[in-house]
């Protein structure tokens, strides 16, 4: 494996960071807000404003995510759409739904099963745009 920091669009990377900065305050703020309280069994406790870490956070998360994928696609020279595609899915279903639920097991998160199924579309969709912007702009 040759380093290949260097070869990866940090335009892109840019881009993806905002998309899912803006992706991921919409769905989680306004398409699955209620549900994900329920899931974590909060339904009943007043709405809370996000507080620094949880805006900052995911955002520094997704850069590291991101970055890694940027490597990941460099060092497995995948070059096509529909290559990008199918890394983007493996990922999204092979370590990022399995994580939620792992994460979730325990007994902080009253209803794992929901929990997963409610995230699972947003880190799915996530590693498809991410893979496929990668792609489309090297």
């Amino acid at each position: 494996m040759h380093f290949v920091i260097s070869e990866i669009s940090w335009i892109g990377m840019l881009l993806i960071t905002v998309f899912n900065f803006i992706f991921g305050g919409f769905y989680f703020g306004v398409v699955i807000s209620k549900m994900y309280l329920s899931a974590m069994g909060r339904e009943k406790e007043p709405k809370q404003k996000p507080s620094g870490l949880m805006v900052a956070g995911p955002t520094v998360c997704g850069i590291f995510i991101t970055l890694t994928s940027a490597v990941l696609i460099k060092v497995l020279n995948i070059q096509t759409l529909s290559d990008a595609l199918v890394f983007g899915a493996t990922v999204g279903i092979g370590y990022f739904i399995p994580m939620i639920m792992t994460v979730s097991i325990n007994p902080n998160f009253p209803r794992p099963f929901f929990y997963t199924a409610i995230n699972a579309p947003y880190f799915l969709i996530s590693s498809l745009v991410t893979t496929v912007t990668l792609v489309g702009i090297q």
